[in-house]
């Protein structure tokens, strides 16, 4: 009985543990994102698959070394030999035979071997980078999840707060016009208004537990998870990346876009000495032995044997000279790309800082309007108290307050994610 109860406890203890929210700092988030989000475990694999790539490669040059073990019966076939048509024939048995015979070879020289290992270690670090790329598209979308959840709180709080002064001014007005000191419609009007804002707060609870279910996918996280989020939006936007960290300026190079399109210039320019190198010859040495195990009744094969082969293209029918060209064109076409996307990417970086400073005004004077909007509706709240202000007065002070503060997250919203566009854009997340 003691050791059951024990058990319950224990996994009572356990369930409560389990039961507890993960909290989450936007920093904590982002790194606990790049550790366990699903996409970059497959873009570590890649890495690893690459490395082995490198020394599949680098494995043909190294000495190969290969054994075979044979037998041979020939079911007491036999051949004749006649040597002399008046003679009788030399009848020659085929005994059984067996031999062990093992041989080694080195790649001495070969042009495109040579390229072939650069081009696997090229291909690597295209292949980090690929990593680097998808490591930034993971910092960037639990970024956005992690604002979008915090956006939508922060509505449904500011939501739920007026639901429940709606509330109260709605149960102040049905009394009055219960006694008639008031008409009825008044009250009437106000219960409209009511349920307005509490049909905005459910959908808002909606789009609340869509923003974490975003955040968890960009987590790893089971749906089931409660997460607990410890940075304020309002902190995110004034003190953390905002006002006290002004935008570094733009450098190309540290875009990772134009980093994979740089390496691939280099693989371009790879690929033509790889079609170069299938001009050169190519030279391997070679030694065998051979141990006879049963030796036939003539055995002519020797023990050792020692070579080097030379292989040396000659002609291919302009075969060697179009995949030239072609690699050629292909290193033009990635300069042309490269071009190409700088414009593209000044071009978008220059409307990105423009985006950026629209939003960073609207904030601030949207700040003030919510203030001034509060300011109105707490007014109106207590003339219609006194009964000096309509039902419908209210409404329209109420519904001004929502839409400022509604506007005021959005911008805030829109203000960090375009920030984020910038700090993507410069590899700087």
């Amino acid at each position: 009985m003691r050791i059951f109860l024990i058990s319950v406890l224990f996994l009572s203890v356990l369930s409560l543990q389990a039961q507890e929210p993960m909290k989450l700092s936007l920093d904590s988030a982002v790194n606990y994102a790049v550790t366990h989000n699903k996409i970059l475990k497959n873009s570590r694999y890649a890495i690893d698959k690459s490395s082995q790539k490198i020394k599949e490669t680098i494995s043909q040059g190294l000495p190969q070394v290969s054994a075979s073990l044979d037998y041979n019966n020939f079911l007491g076939a036999e051949a004749e030999l006649k040597m002399n048509p008046m003679a009788p024939p030399i009848i020659i048995e085929f005994n059984p035979t067996s031999s062990f015979k093992g041989s080694a070879s080195q790649l001495i020289f070969n042009g495109n071997y040579i390229v072939g290992v650069q081009l696997s270690k090229l291909a690597k670090k295209i292949t980090e980078q690929s990593y680097q790329k998808d490591e930034l598209d993971v910092k960037y979308q639990t970024m956005q999840a992690y604002y979008m959840a915090l956006a939508m709180e922060q509505i449904l709080i500011k939501l739920k707060e007026n639901y429940k002064n709606a509330q109260s001014i709605y149960e102040n007005t049905n009394n009055l016009a219960k006694v008639g000191m008031i008409e009825q419609t008044e009250a009437k009007k106000l219960s409209v208004m009511v349920t307005s804002v509490g049909n905005a707060v459910k959908s808002t609870e909606r789009q609340v537990e869509l923003a974490y279910n975003l955040l968890r996918f960009q987590l790893g996280l089971p749906s089931e998870q409660e997460i607990k989020l410890t940075t304020s939006l309002e902190d995110i936007a004034t003190k953390n990346y905002i006002l006290n960290n002004p935008i570094d300026t733009f450098n190309i190079q540290n875009n990772i876009d134009y980093q994979l399109i740089s390496m691939q210039g280099e693989i371009a320019k790879k690929s033509i000495n790889m079609a170069k190198a299938s001009y050169l010859p190519s030279l391997v040495a070679f030694y065998s032995y051979t141990k006879q195990i049963k030796e036939p009744n003539f055995n002519m094969t020797p023990e050792h044997v020692v070579g080097i082969q030379l292989n040396v293209p000659i002609f291919a029918g302009g075969l060697r000279k179009s995949k030239l060209n072609q690699a050629k064109i292909d290193f033009d076409v990635s300069e042309n790309t490269k071009d190409l996307l700088t414009d593209q990417l000044t071009l978008q970086e220059k409307q990105l800082r423009y985006n950026y400073n629209n939003l960073l005004e609207q904030y601030i004077s949207q700040k003030e309007n919510v203030n001034i909007a509060k300011e109105v509706l707490d007014q109106m709240n207590l003339k219609i108290k006194q009964g000096v202000a309509s039902s419908l007065d209210v409404t329209s002070a109420n519904n001004d307050y929502l839409t400022a503060v509604t506007d005021l997250t959005g911008t805030i919203l829109k203000l960090l994610n375009a920030e984020l566009d910038l700090r993507k854009l410069n590899n700087k997340l």
